[in-house]
């Protein structure tokens, strides 16, 4: 197996995000890949899945991940059924800094106990 197929699930995951000015190089057994991503968050989903498959420290790739946005950690489109909360708990992993989320978009939120699907809410950096 080679070192690009390895990591496959990781350029997968960079298509999927549409990581901005990507490139993949694959050079002496070692993966090089970089490109821009939109927000913080999508950074750390590609370094969680490179770590996933190369463990804390890989030696076999080498990435250089920029973000685009670094205002806000993300933007998350409400789906039906969520909550601050959960959406809290997704990004922060923990419930209770919904008020975080709420005070964020005051703009656009008058009560953290009502938003609607299709919202865009701005997920800050803490």
């Amino acid at each position: 197996m080679t070192v690009k197929e390895k990591y496959q699930p990781v350029l997968d995951l960079g298509e999927a995000l549409n990581v901005a000015n990507g490139n993949v190089e694959e050079t002496e057994n070692k993966l090089k890949v970089w490109g821009t991503t939109k927000t913080q968050y999508e950074k750390n989903l590609l370094w969680d899945k490179i770590k996933e498959i190369g463990g804390d420290s890989p030696e076999d790739i080498m990435a250089d991940i920029k973000v685009e946005d670094t205002s806000v950690y993300h933007r998350h489109i409400v789906k039906s059924g969520e909550t601050l909360g959960k959406i809290a708990r997704h990004y922060y992993k923990d419930a209770s800094k919904y008020q975080a989320i709420f005070e964020a978009n005051t703009d656009k939120l008058k009560n953290p106990d009502l938003i609607y699907p299709d919202q865009e809410l701005v997920i800050p950096n803490l």
